[in-house]
């Protein structure tokens, strides 16, 4: 070959390749944001799951607390209104009380889950009863049976 095809034939092949990197970089970049936005989105859950899971932590604690203020035999009233407060406090919404159903006292802890509010326009079945009482959509509840 002449050194003039040679070069003619270099020129050729550089010019191939330019393309066919440009697309290899843009392929490479939106790989990388997909993978950065599942990163996020997993990112996201996890923390709306652990405020959750905190949420019911502490609604767990309150309906075992009032539990244990209501076996003491001085307990009453003021007990419910006291754990009823720190609900409040610590919970959206929150509401703490007592209720009986056929002989079985239960400590029930309600408050209002904000992330499964619906909209105006979903439409979701009623949650299931907690502790004998009937919850609006986008309430939680934890009820903790005990024996006076």
């Amino acid at each position: 070959m002449s050194r003039y095809s040679q070069s003619r034939h270099s020129r050729r092949s550089e010019s191939k390749c330019r393309g066919s990197s440009l697309i290899e970089v843009m392929l490479a970049v939106a790989l990388m944001a997909v993978t950065a936005l599942g990163l996020i989105a997993g990112q996201l859950w996890t923390a709306r799951e652990a405020r959750a899971m905190s949420m019911r932590e502490h609604a767990a604690w309150i309906a075992d607390s009032v539990a244990e203020a209501m076996s003491a035999p001085s307990a009453g009233d003021s007990a419910i209104r006291q754990w009823g407060a720190r609900a409040t406090v610590l919970l959206p919404h929150g509401e703490a009380s007592v209720g009986d159903n056929g002989g079985v006292s239960a400590a029930r802890v309600t408050w209002t889950s904000l992330r499964d509010m619906p909209h105006s326009d979903d439409v979701i079945d009623k949650p299931a009863s907690c502790g004998g009482a009937d919850l609006p959509a986008g309430s939680s509840c934890v009820a903790l049976a005990f024996a006076k």
